[in-house]
Parts: C-alpha cells; sequence; structure tokens
C-alpha cells in the first residue's frame, strides 16, 4: 500500500529573510525578501530541480503573500515569478507597490550588506 503524500509545508524564516517550502521535511524551494518601511520586497524565488513540475512556487508564493497580508504590510514583487503570479491573482492587488527605482536602489544596497 502507497503511503499518502505528506502536503507540502511553507515557513516563514525571518533570520534568513524568506520563506521556505518544505516536502516531506525536505526543503524544496524558498523565496526571499527583504523588508523596507511597511514593504516586504520580494527579490528571488527558486524550487529545487528535484522538485520541479510539482506546482511548488505558486502554492510558496501564495502562502508568502496571505502571511504578508495577515502582517500589514504591502508586497513589492521585485522578483519576476512573484511578478508574474501577481498578474495572474488579482486579489492581491490591494496590497501591492509598484517597483520603483527607489526601491531596486534601496534593495542593492539591503543585499549587499
Amino acid at each position: 500500500m502507497n503511503e499518502p503524500a505528506i502536503a507540502p509545508a511553507v515557513r516563514r524564516v525571518d533570520e534568513r529573510h524568506r520563506y521556505e517550502i518544505g516536502v516531506d521535511g525536505v526543503r524544496a524551494g524558498l523565496t526571499a525578501y527583504r523588508d523596507r518601511d511597511g514593504q516586504r520586497v520580494f527579490f528571488h524565488t527558486e524550487i529545487d530541480d528535484a522538485f520541479a513540475g510539482r506546482g511548488l512556487a505558486s502554492v510558496l508564493v501564495r502562502e508568502a503573500l496571505e502571511d504578508v497580508r495577515s502582517s500589514g504590510r504591502r508586497i513589492v514583487p521585485v522578483c519576476p515569478y512573484v511578478a508574474k503570479f501577481l498578474k495572474k491573482h488579482e486579489e492581491f492587488a490591494d496590497i501591492t507597490d509598484p517597483v520603483t527605482p527607489e526601491v531596486l536602489r534601496w534593495l542593492e544596497t539591503a543585499l549587499a550588506r
């Protein structure tokens, strides 16, 4: 008999500035962010090759954005995947801010630290 599949689990890892998605206790991917003045600036999302094609990036980003909403922050989608996700999921439009040159300069400085 086959064991039932364990649902992917998303957790926020504040000390590493990212959300991680795990499958069967193994980290399968992440979406990275930095916080700025009430905004959560997402700049990178990746899913490990061994877990590709399972829709995990979508699960990860949706749960991360729902966490942002519940925290009262706003989303800035520098990450191309997060930006693409937001175009398809207008339910987050009310908490999404545009990517501006100022945000990009700030992010470059924040990541250099």
